[in-house]
């Protein structure tokens, strides 16, 4: 790709990956590096009695077998409550506890040993139900509680307004357990150099928290772990507490050993190890008046947390901000619960809490919509938040526009909704033998982190002698772009070339923590901290060539890799010259702070973002009433999603979140068994096919964003978070059915009886 000409369509990795030249975890290799093999236990919850790694130890090849014993740091750790083991070593949880480490000269060595590991256990009454989990007979899984969140939203009195309600749903719905199915299983390399650094190279999400996660383990200061960016096989928010532990084990081992270690996992153990989007059950009440007006709203969330906390009290947090969707309800009673039990551990999956609660209330409105008559964009009109707003916990929409009606309009005259909503079948199969249904579904999502946790950034821009540019930022590129979104933004707001730019992959110890790399907050955070580098390295190449021009400062300007004053001008390349024979480094720190936000955890009122994404998505369909098989004909999506950066880009995280949320609509489904996923690889575990897709139309609504230096907010969760109710609706006017259950039984839903 011309790197000159690129905006637009930018991508500063492209020809390594196309080319195979791009350098995954597997790919590195050090000399006399040697190989980890996990042993996990085969029962879901027990007490160890003893592990046995002598016939291990004694095979051949073998270096070392660690287990707990081996840890000179803390035990357990994590991202929130520090309740993760490295190794299990009072009981195994769920059958993907890693109780021991078989490590060896070869990979088939270490594997051959890892079945002479035995482990003793006295069995324990497993917990497999989140409501049993609650129930004060339930075995405790640890601590002295099974309840690891409980959070609440209180507004207004919800039991009055239901009583005055016309009209009252009560609807009960379950979401299955997802897998995050990135094409990459975790994978560790850890390097001890000789002047006592761990470098760690992983299949990773964020460099800075595994380097926490290791030197906790380890008990190590940050400055002797150096976690590298380099890419990563897909992530989609399943990269973090797993794959530090993976690192983790590889960096135990190789500080231990003093050699190279390499961890790569199989499918079927990433399958059973890592965390999964949280299964949930939602029972939700909602009111409306005669006019189809939202009087009152009371929803019961459960969430199944797995064994540990992991990021569940943040992924349960956004459901509860986001329970009623993006309308204005003024009594309201929400509770979002977690609860521990011996399933697969759950956390971060894009989205985070939002498909599941966006999946229910937008299902609802469109039920209420039938009932009073209306068109499902009326109702959500006489409902949706408008600019002044306020939202279930009490912020005002004043900061920023709020375009939910822009987003759904661009979207209903775009694919002709109310039009084609009269072709629906409601079950009655079309000439060509098939059902056709449209379906649209709207949501608002707050940008970044929010009141879950912290939100700042930094950059550094290093220009050179010659010209060109180094640029790090604090965001790790996690295969979404964003490398190439800020160098875009420096290239705009520097006045330079892409073509002299170079992202320097950084690493934990070049430039500082930036916040870990999830909730959409990528393209936000970075580019607010490059726009703030760009204006402190002005300040400084100002100081040195505004008088070479003839001129002040403020009255420079930075356009086409030239820096002008009103009567002269210097090329870039010059003005680095200068600036280096002045003896005055072109060199900038930048960073940003996001705006105060707020959170009362008792009532769930606040300011829990400091502004939003609004998007629509509508979707029309197929179903062969015979195969019970659906086809997507096309999805029209439209986001606010304040100002472009790299439109190809953003076009493909919207395609990407739209095929990705039809598998949670219609296909994935990962059957838990007794605490073991029934899938352990893709020949039994169900994602999109290409056949599957459709076409898929974006729009791109911007309305600048006054909060975000450089005016955009993302996109990622976004682009899923509404797919699948938007695919539900298509669903029941096709066939005049609806369930409320993810992924939807679309055979169900053609079976003779009832209207479920």
């Amino acid at each position: 790709m011309n790197r000159e000409k690129a905006e637009g369509a930018f991508r500063n990795d492209a020809a390594a990956k196309v080319t195979g030249r791009a350098q995954f975890a597997d790919d590195y290799v050090f000399p006399r590096m040697v190989h980890g093999i996990p042993v996990f236990p085969d029962l879901p919850h027990g007490k160890i009695i003893s592990i046995d790694t002598t016939a291990a130890e004694n095979a051949p090849g073998v270096i070392q077998v660690f287990t707990w014993k081996d840890i000179p740091g803390k035990l357990d750790y994590g991202q929130i409550n520090h309740d993760l083991p490295l190794f299990a070593h009072d009981k195994i949880r769920h059958y993907g506890d890693v109780y021991a480490l078989v490590v060896a000269e070869t990979r088939e060595q270490a594997l051959e040993a890892s079945r002479l590991v035995t482990i003793e256990t006295e069995p324990l009454e497993p917990v497999f139900s989140t409501r049993n989990a609650l129930e004060k007979e339930s075995p405790v899984l640890r601590g002295d509680t099974n309840l690891i969140e409980h959070h609440k939203v209180r507004r207004g009195d919800p039991d009055a307004a239901l009583k005055d309600s016309d009209l009252v749903l009560k609807r009960k719905a379950d979401t299955s357990w997802f897998e995050h199915a990135y094409l990459e299983p975790e994978g560790a390399v850890c390097f001890p150099r000789q002047d006592g650094v761990l470098e760690i190279y992983g299949s990773l999400q964020h460099p800075v928290s595994t380097r926490r996660f290791i030197c906790a383990y380890l008990g190590m200061p940050f400055s002797d772990v150096e976690v590298f960016s380099h890419p990563v096989g897909g992530s989609f928010g399943g990269k973090d507490d797993t794959a530090s532990l993976v690192c983790g084990r590889a960096a135990l081992a190789a500080k231990l050993i003093g050699r190279a270690v390499k961890i790569i996992y199989d499918r079927e153990w990433s399958f059973l190890e890592s965390y999964k989007r949280p299964a949930y059950e939602l029972d939700y009440t909602v009111g409306f008046n005669k006019e189809g007006v939202l009087q009152g709203v009371i929803c019961d969330i459960l969430a199944d947390s797995g064994p540990y906390t992991s990021t569940t009290p943040w992924s349960t947090w956004r459901s509860t901000v986001q329970s009623c969707g993006p309308y204005q309800v003024e009594n309201v009673r929400t509770d979002v619960r977690a609860a521990a039990t011996n399933n697969p551990p759950t956390g971060a999956f894009r989205g985070f809490g939002s498909p599941q609660v966006n999946f229910v209330i937008e299902s609802i409105m469109d039920e209420a919509a039938e009932e009073f008559g209306l068109s499902p964009l009326e109702i959500r009109r006489r409902n949706m938040l408008t600019q002044g707003s306020s939202t279930i916990n009490g912020q005002v929409l004043d900061t920023h526009r709020v375009s939910l009606g822009e987003v759904m309009a661009a979207v209903a005259d775009d694919i002709g909704y109310e039009e084609k909503i009269s072709r629906c079948s409601y079950g009655k199969p079309g000439e060509n033998g098939m059902l056709y249904g449209i379906g649209l579904a709207i949501s608002y999502r707050g940008a970044s982190v929010g009141a879950e946790a912290k939100d700042f950034c930094s950059c550094v821009i290093n220009c050179q002698y010659d010209g060109s540019i180094l640029l790090e930022t604090g965001i790790h590129e996690n295969g979404q772009g964003a490398q190439s979104a800020m160098m875009l933004v420096l290239a705009r707001e520097l006045g330079v070339s892409l073509g002299r730019i170079r992202y320097t992959e950084a690493t934990t110890s070049q430039v500082p923590e930036g916040g870990t790399t999830v909730a959409s907050r990528g393209t936000l955070m970075g580019s607010a901290a490059v726009v703030d580098a760009v204006k402190n390295l002005k300040k400084v190449i100002g100081e040195v060539i505004a008088p070479e021009l003839g001129t002040s400062a403020e009255e420079l300007v930075f356009t086409d890799d030239r820096i002008s004053s009103p009567s002269a001008s210097i090329t870039w390349e010059k003005a680095m010259a200068v600036m280096h024979n002045a003896r005055v480094y072109p060199f900038a720190f930048g960073s940003f702070k996001a705006p105060a936000v707020t959170w009362h955890h008792e009532d769930g009122t606040g300011e829990p973002y400091f502004t939003y994404v609004y998007s629509c998505q509508a979707v029309e369909l197929e179903v062969d009433p015979k195969l019970g098989k659906v086809k997507v004909l096309n999805v029209t999506a439209a986001h606010d999603i304040g100002r472009t950066v790299n439109k190809a880009m953003l076009e493909g995280q919207i395609y990407g979140g739209i095929v990705q949320g039809m598998g949670m609509a219609l296909y994935e489904d990962l059957k838990v068994v007794e605490g073991k996923p029934k899938a352990l690889n893709y020949n039994n575990y169900r994602i999109p096919r290409t056949v599957d897709i459709g076409e898929i139309k974006a729009l791109i609504v911007e309305n600048k964003d006054p909060t975000s230096p450089f005016g955009c907010k993302g996109i990622g969760e976004p682009a899923l978070e509404l797919i699948s109710p938007a695919l539900s609706n298509a669903l029941y006017r096709a066939t005049g059915r609806r369930e409320y259950s993810l992924p939807i039984p679309v055979k169900k839903l053609l079976a003779p009886g009832d209207n479920a």
